[in-house]
């Protein structure tokens, strides 16, 4: 069940937000609890016993490792979670990328596993892990009750695609939690923000992105509107989602972590990575990347953290090469950053600086959004004219105009810009005024234009369903 669907948006949320807010505070959690099985359940029957199993799995650990610390067997329980929590990622996420690849290089004939990948177990494995090693640390407080902590691993607005929200950050929250019409109405805000992201940009993106990629007439032009039709919808595809899980959120009582900071603003790679998909660059800062030694150690050392984190980066997000690169390709930006290109940016103009960026973030993204090298390769030849493609021609032109204004619409709502823009009209106390009535009408409007797409059928992929 999306988020972005009639039967969450009218069937789902109404009846789990008035059951929720009518029981006393004691039954919450199991409400929450419940609510999130039914969810995960709709799209997962099977896999639903698999993230109980992984909930399970963390709070018997978490209470070991509690039971053991300051002793010399602390570490068992603590490595006995991890081998658990990263088999069952490995075994349902990669075993079959493993089996081709031993096919392959050995030219063997083993069977591939007819599995399917259980949605969402990237991140909630990602968040057992950290709350167990967090207890081992003394960072987070050990959850004895299952029910507290079931609901916390399950919970289903962050459950799709994040944010990874740590326990540690909302230990406190998930037994006492306050409620206020502020925090509601803030949430009803950011959800719907969120929404509009991906209904009416994300999807429309998609589409133009699908319709030029399947047009028998590419160009030059054509590939470049692709490259950068999808580098958008990605962006407003998985920060939509998360602007919706922070304000479900908020309607529960939960302050969930930001996860984007308009990233296509960013002056260095180094940066873009600080402002996109925060939740997961802090988690394997945390977890692997300062573990490792960080940057406080040889530079050799320093090297092979760099390239650990992120082969690790490319792989949690696909079981396939072109993600394993992708990863890679951010390695080597960020080394050479590190070492001399951070320095020579530092001196030019800041609009050079997001050409850079915004030049090797799209390249990226037409690596991360191939099936395979060759594609890649072959896209890429393309854009830059090695093709034999036309620079441009009649198809692509009608397309350049048909979405000339959602290009740049998107392109503005990648930016600050609205909040600059209504900051601006505050000052002035008749635009304060019509902007305070126009902005009451703006989300209901949103929510209507929503409704309308999606009851018309509309095209509503989701990108993160893959990992």
């Amino acid at each position: 069940m999306l988020f972005s669907s009639v039967s969450f948006l009218y069937y789902f949320l109404p009846i789990v937000l008035i059951t929720y807010l009518i029981v006393p505070n004691k039954l919450k959690n199991l409400v929450l609890f419940l609510s999130s099985l039914f969810f995960y359940f709709w799209g997962e029957p099977i896999y639903s016993l698999l993230m109980v199993g992984s909930a399970l799995s963390g709070y018997l650990h978490g209470l070991l490792v509690e039971k053991l610390k300051n002793t010399k067997y602390a570490k068992v329980p603590l490595i006995s979670a991890l081998l658990i929590s990263l088999g069952l990622l490995c075994f349902f996420k990669y075993s079959n990328f493993f089996l081709e690849n031993i096919n392959a290089f050995f030219r063997s004939d083993f069977a591939l596993l007819k599995l399917s990948l259980p949605i969402g177990i990237s991140f909630y494995t990602l968040q057992v892990i950290s709350y167990v090693i967090d207890v081992y640390r003394g960072d987070a407080k050990v959850q004895t009750n299952f029910l507290s902590f079931a609901t916390y691993v399950s919970l289903f607005p962050q459950l799709l695609a994040g944010p990874i929200v740590r326990y540690r950050t909302v230990q406190e929250e998930i037994d006492h939690r306050t409620h206020s019409m502020e925090d509601m109405a803030l949430g009803v805000k950011r959800f719907l923000r969120g929404l509009f992201k991906k209904c009416i940009l994300a999807n429309t993106l998609a589409l133009l992105a699908k319709t030029l990629q399947t047009e028998a007439e590419l160009s030059v032009l054509s590939l470049w509107m692709i490259s950068i039709a999808f580098t958008l919808q990605i962006y407003f595809d998985f920060s939509g989602y998360s602007d919706m899980a922070i304000g479900l959120g908020r309607f529960f009582g939960f302050h969930f972590m930001e996860n984007f900071d308009f990233p296509y603003l960013s002056k260095s790679i180094s940066e873009f990575w600080r402002r996109w998909h925060i939740s997961l660059g802090t988690w394997f800062r945390d977890y692997i990347y300062i573990p490792l030694g960080g940057n406080r150690v040889s530079f050799p050392k320093w090297f092979r953290n760099i390239l650990v984190v992120w082969f690790l980066t490319g792989f949690w997000h696909g079981a396939s090469w072109n993600f394993i690169f992708w990863g890679l390709y951010f390695a080597l930006f960020l080394l050479l950053e590190k070492l001399f290109l951070g320095k020579w940016l530092s001196r030019l103009p800041a609009f050079f600086c997001h050409i850079y960026v915004l030049f090797f973030i799209n390249i990226s993204f037409v690596l991360f959004n191939q099936d395979t090298l060759g594609a890649f390769g072959s896209f890429l030849k393309g854009m830059f004219g090695g093709a034999s493609l036309p620079l441009t021609n009649a198809y692509t032109l009608y397309y350049v105009r048909s979405y000339l204004v959602l290009l740049l619409l998107s392109v503005f709502f990648a930016t600050p810009g609205i909040y600059k823009l209504t900051a601006l009209l505050q000052r002035n106390k008749v635009l304060a005024n019509i902007y305070s009535w126009a902005r009451l009408l703006v989300y209901p409007a949103i929510l209507i234009l929503v409704t309308a797409s999606l009851v018309n059928g509309s095209f509503n992929p989701f990108l993160y369903f893959r990992f």
